[in-house]
């Protein structure tokens, strides 16, 4: 399945229903007054999160969604049937913004989260509710409130306890193999990863979910190699692992464009816990290996870590490192108990 995470969509809540200019006509029945039904409410459009999907390829194919109108108001005052809603169905963690993709109307990061995009018209009222005592019979009827249409953008960020952020070549698509489930391309050549993808990784009996985006380069910010633009994928995450190459030549240029790229992104990117790691120690020995991890500290990376994803050494540790992060958010975000905060009572 192609992965799209950007995706433009029309939507237009049902029209309601006319109201009914009716008379009751029954034989024997003299003046039999007004009886014209009201019509029926238009469709809404509701977007809901639900489980199963993790791309918006769906509204790359169907970009256009109407509600049903109400049907008009009819004599022996009925009424229009009401137009069915639509949903759209997206991904957990999608964002829906407005037009031109400034302000976000709702962001579903919950299962289950349900937002109303646009409400249907109301139906128009029949010609019995003008009867009046000096006009009984009206020869009047309201017509049905017009639908709401809307241009939107869905915009969809991966929900990830960790993100991987680093150079291309890095290495991370090969820590994310190690440590889960998931088969990542990997190739020697940059640029291997071209769409994130997600882990769930254990460790000592808990579990998280890793998030792996395409590399960043210097200039990413404005457009350079991938650009930015799959690092809104790693906005929600609890801690960032910043992955650099320990063969590379340019080991400091390579950690200060990684951290400039981050501020220059936002979004509180550069204020997120990072744990930086030394990847690739395998092809260094112990001399290098501590050379490097001073000359880090110089340039301002804290508590350098090091591994190697491809012999499996200091993996677990970089793990362990990572789970208070993740467990101090998650119970930031655990709704809290009233009955907790309560002051006791004998």
């Amino acid at each position: 399945m192609k992965f799209l995470d950007l995706c433009k969509v029309y939507i237009r809540s049902g029209s309601g229903g006319n109201g009914c200019i009716s008379f009751r006509r029954e034989k024997f029945i003299e003046y039999g007054g007004p009886d014209g039904g009201d019509g029926g409410k238009g469709g809404d459009v509701w977007i809901e999160a639900v489980d199963g999907l993790n791309t918006l390829i769906d509204f790359r194919y169907q970009q256009h969604w109407f509600a049903k109108n109400g049907q008009g108001g009819a004599g022996n005052n009925r009424t229009g049937a009401n137009g069915d809603d639509i949903i759209l169905r997206v991904p957990v963690g999608t964002e829906v913004l407005d037009e031109e993709e400034e302000t976000v109307i709702a962001d579903l990061a919950e299962l289950g989260d349900r937002v109303l995009l646009a409400k249907g018209g109301n139906g128009g009222w029949g010609n019995l509710h003008f009867k009046t005592s000096t006009n009984q019979a009206p020869r009047r009827a309201n017509p049905g409130q017009a639908g709401v249409e809307r241009t939107l953008w869905l915009r969809l960020k991966l929900i990830a306890d960790v993100g991987l952020v680093g150079l291309p070549n890095a290495g991370k698509s090969t820590f994310l193999a190690a440590t889960s489930n998931a088969r990542p391309k990997i190739a020697d050549y940059p640029f291997t990863t071209l769409h994130p993808n997600l882990g769930v990784v254990s460790v000592d009996g808990g579990e998280f979910v890793v998030a792996d985006i395409p590399g960043l380069i210097e200039g990413a910010h404005e457009g350079r190699g991938l650009g930015d633009i799959f690092l809104g994928h790693v906005e929600r995450s609890a801690v960032l692992l910043h992955l650099m190459d320990g063969t590379s030549g340019s080991l400091i240029e390579d950690y200060q464009t990684i951290v400039a790229e981050l501020e220059k992104y936002g979004a509180g990117l550069a204020e997120k816990p990072r744990v930086t790691v030394l990847n690739k120690i395998d092809a260094l020995d112990e001399e290098e290996r501590e050379f490097l991890r001073d000359e880090l500290h110089l340039a301002g990376a804290k508590d350098v870590m090091l591994m190697s994803a491809a012999s499996q050494e200091g993996v677990t540790d970089v793990l362990r490192a990572l789970r208070p992060h993740v467990e101090a958010r998650r119970a930031a975000d655990r709704p809290r108990d009233p009955e907790e905060d309560a002051p006791w009572q004998p």
